[in-house]
Protein backbone atom coordinates (compact mmCIF):
# COMPACT_ATOMS: atom_id res chain seq x y z
CA UNK A 1 0.00 0.00 0.00
CA UNK A 2 1.35 3.39 -0.98
CA UNK A 3 1.61 6.51 1.12
CA UNK A 4 -1.78 7.79 -0.09
CA UNK A 5 -3.39 4.54 0.97
CA UNK A 6 -1.87 4.87 4.44
CA UNK A 7 -3.21 8.43 4.72
CA UNK A 8 -6.75 7.89 3.50
CA UNK A 9 -7.81 4.25 3.98
CA UNK A 10 -8.75 3.05 7.45
CA UNK A 11 -10.22 -0.31 6.37
CA UNK A 12 -6.97 -1.79 5.08
CA UNK A 13 -4.75 -1.38 8.14
CA UNK A 14 -3.70 1.43 10.41
CA UNK A 15 -3.48 4.90 8.89
CA UNK A 16 -0.49 7.16 9.48
CA UNK A 17 -2.49 9.17 12.01
CA UNK A 18 -3.43 6.07 13.99
CA UNK A 19 0.15 4.81 14.02
CA UNK A 20 1.43 8.22 15.17
CA UNK A 21 -1.28 8.47 17.85
CA UNK A 22 -0.40 5.01 19.15
CA UNK A 23 3.32 5.75 19.34
CA UNK A 24 2.85 9.14 21.03
CA UNK A 25 -0.08 8.45 23.40
CA UNK A 26 0.10 4.71 23.88
CA UNK A 27 2.34 2.30 25.73
CA UNK A 28 3.09 -0.85 23.72
CA UNK A 29 2.29 -3.82 25.97
CA UNK A 30 2.60 -6.79 23.64
CA UNK A 31 2.37 -8.45 20.26
CA UNK A 32 0.49 -11.64 19.40
CA UNK A 33 1.59 -14.48 17.09
CA UNK A 34 -0.01 -12.76 14.07
CA UNK A 35 1.91 -9.53 14.57
CA UNK A 36 -1.00 -7.47 15.95
CA UNK A 37 0.30 -4.83 18.41
CA UNK A 38 -1.56 -3.97 21.63
CA UNK A 39 -1.45 -0.63 23.44
CA UNK A 40 -2.76 1.08 26.55
CA UNK A 41 -2.98 4.81 27.30
CA UNK A 42 0.25 6.23 28.73
CA UNK A 43 -1.53 8.75 30.92
CA UNK A 44 -3.71 6.06 32.58
CA UNK A 45 -6.74 8.10 31.60
CA UNK A 46 -9.89 6.06 32.04
CA UNK A 47 -13.09 6.01 30.05
CA UNK A 48 -16.08 5.24 32.28
CA UNK A 49 -13.74 3.84 34.92
CA UNK A 50 -11.84 1.55 32.54
CA UNK A 51 -8.33 1.88 31.19
CA UNK A 52 -8.19 2.68 27.47
CA UNK A 53 -6.76 -0.21 25.42
CA UNK A 54 -6.55 -0.81 21.66
CA UNK A 55 -5.03 -2.96 18.92
CA UNK A 56 -3.16 -2.05 15.72
CA UNK A 57 -3.67 -4.91 13.25
CA UNK A 58 -0.84 -6.34 11.20
CA UNK A 59 -2.67 -6.23 7.88
CA UNK A 60 -6.37 -5.82 7.23
CA UNK A 61 -8.63 -4.66 10.06
CA UNK A 62 -10.49 -7.83 11.04
CA UNK A 63 -11.63 -8.26 14.64
CA UNK A 64 -11.71 -12.04 14.25
CA UNK A 65 -7.90 -11.92 14.07
CA UNK A 66 -7.65 -11.00 17.79
CA UNK A 67 -6.85 -14.16 19.80
CA UNK A 68 -9.09 -14.98 22.75
CA UNK A 69 -6.50 -14.12 25.38
CA UNK A 70 -5.91 -10.66 23.91
CA UNK A 71 -9.65 -10.14 23.45
CA UNK A 72 -10.05 -10.64 27.19
CA UNK A 73 -7.28 -8.13 27.90
CA UNK A 74 -8.75 -5.54 25.48
CA UNK A 75 -12.12 -5.75 27.23
CA UNK A 76 -10.68 -5.53 30.74
CA UNK A 77 -11.38 -9.09 31.85
CA UNK A 78 -7.95 -9.09 33.52
CA UNK A 79 -5.24 -6.50 34.10
CA UNK A 80 -2.01 -8.34 33.29
CA UNK A 81 -0.91 -8.92 29.71
CA UNK A 82 -1.91 -12.34 28.38
CA UNK A 83 1.60 -13.79 28.20
CA UNK A 84 1.78 -13.61 32.00
CA UNK A 85 -1.74 -15.04 32.55
CA UNK A 86 -1.96 -17.88 30.02
CA UNK A 87 -2.08 -21.55 30.96
CA UNK A 88 0.01 -23.92 28.82
CA UNK A 89 -1.66 -24.76 25.48
CA UNK A 90 -3.84 -27.88 25.38
CA UNK A 91 -3.25 -30.66 22.84
CA UNK A 92 -6.76 -30.17 21.40
CA UNK A 93 -6.31 -26.46 20.67
CA UNK A 94 -5.95 -25.65 16.98
CA UNK A 95 -4.15 -22.78 15.30
CA UNK A 96 -6.04 -19.71 14.17
CA UNK A 97 -7.88 -19.86 10.86
CA UNK A 98 -9.09 -16.59 9.34
CA UNK A 99 -12.76 -15.80 8.87
CA UNK A 100 -13.59 -17.13 5.38
CA UNK A 101 -16.94 -15.37 4.99
CA UNK A 102 -17.17 -13.73 1.58
CA UNK A 103 -14.22 -15.62 0.13
CA UNK A 104 -13.96 -18.66 -2.15
CA UNK A 105 -13.08 -20.76 0.92
CA UNK A 106 -16.39 -19.97 2.68
CA UNK A 107 -18.71 -22.84 3.61
CA UNK A 108 -21.47 -23.34 1.04
CA UNK A 109 -24.07 -26.01 1.87
CA UNK A 110 -25.94 -28.06 -0.70
CA UNK A 111 -28.52 -25.84 -2.38
CA UNK A 112 -26.46 -22.65 -2.13
CA UNK A 113 -26.54 -20.52 -5.28
CA UNK A 114 -22.74 -20.71 -5.54
CA UNK A 115 -23.05 -24.52 -5.80
CA UNK A 116 -25.68 -24.48 -8.51
CA UNK A 117 -28.75 -23.82 -6.35
CA UNK A 118 -29.93 -27.43 -6.48
CA UNK A 119 -30.88 -29.18 -3.26
CA UNK A 120 -32.53 -32.44 -2.36
CA UNK A 121 -36.26 -32.50 -3.01
CA UNK A 122 -38.45 -32.01 0.07
CA UNK A 123 -40.04 -35.18 1.35
CA UNK A 124 -43.48 -35.62 2.88
CA UNK A 125 -42.51 -33.94 6.16
CA UNK A 126 -43.17 -30.44 4.75
CA UNK A 127 -46.62 -28.91 4.95
CA UNK A 128 -47.04 -25.41 3.44
CA UNK A 129 -48.79 -22.69 5.40
CA UNK A 130 -52.30 -21.93 4.25
CA UNK A 131 -53.88 -18.59 5.32
CA UNK A 132 -57.41 -20.07 5.14
CA UNK A 133 -56.68 -22.90 7.54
Amino acid sequence: MGILGKIFTWWDGATIGTAMFSSMNGEHVGTDAQGNRYYRAKNKKTVEGRERRWVIYNGANDASRVPAEWHGWLHGSFDGVPESNLPPPRIWEVDYTPNATGTAAAYRPAGALERGGVRARATGDYEPWNPDA
